[in-house]
């Protein structure tokens, strides 16, 4: 097997996994409890706080068919949806595909209810770099979107957003993560990696990621 970057293999597959944003993990656990699911949600921070993988949770705990906590990671729906498999959740990078045209195929496919599930999720990440033309495009959609549709928009840079987007989307602010947050994910890793280290080393990566836990163990991995 082809070797996997620490990040990718370590990234959160449940909410408590999540490090740092407690108070977002809480509200959108809430919400899937009270089944008072949004159609539009946008989640912004800086990079390597939790955005994308947030959102990649949360599509697949809305839609999990499992019993107990939510996602189970052990349903079809969820196993799928791990393996980057399942058709109801769709994820965009706007960096690359911020056409009107792009926007467009997604308008046409969301009249069409999930093939399993209760929702079709789309994840459009950076989606601040979608074009005028695009953003007016998705904007009607955003305003009257069908029932089985939910949107997570992702972003660093919301200010570069139209307001008319805006203003329809469930806006979470993800924060920086807390130095000691990053320290303590970091001594688990290098247990879990069975790897010796000290104190002083896990501070200087801790400060050096800024707030990002991505980051960190990337700085982490070109140290071992």
């Amino acid at each position: 097997m082809a070797y996997q970057a620490l990040y990718r293999r370590l990234r959160p597959q449940r909410f408590d996994d999540v490090i740092g944003q407690e108070h977002i993990i809480r509200t959108l656990k809430n919400q899937i409890e009270k089944d008072r699911i949004n159609h539009a949600y946008l989640f912004c921070g800086t990079r390597g706080t939790g955005k994308t993988t947030t959102a990649k949770i949360f599509a697949r705990a809305i839609n999990c068919t499992g019993e107990g906590e939510k996602p189970c990671n052990e349903c079809s729906v969820c196993k799928e949806a791990l393996k980057g498999t399942n058709l109801n959740i769709i994820e965009i990078d706007a960096a690359s595909n911020n056409s009107v045209d792009n926007i467009r195929d997604i308008v046409e496919e969301v009249k069409y209810p999930p093939t399993e599930g209760r929702y079709k999720v789309y994840i459009i990440d950076e989606v601040h770099m979608l074009t005028t033309s695009a953003f007016n495009a998705l904007l009607k959609t955003l305003e009257e979107p069908p029932a089985h549709v939910v949107f997570i928009l992702a972003t660093t840079d919301p200010q570069k957003m139209p307001v008319t987007v805006l203003s329809r989307c469930q806006r979470f602010d993800f924060k920086r993560v807390d130095e000691h947050d990053i320290i303590s994910r970091l001594e688990y890793v290098l247990k879990e990696e069975n790897v010796e280290y000290d104190e002083e080393s896990l501070e200087i990566i801790s400060k050096l990621a800024d707030g990002g836990m991505r980051d960190a163990l990337s700085i982490l991995e070109q140290c071992l």
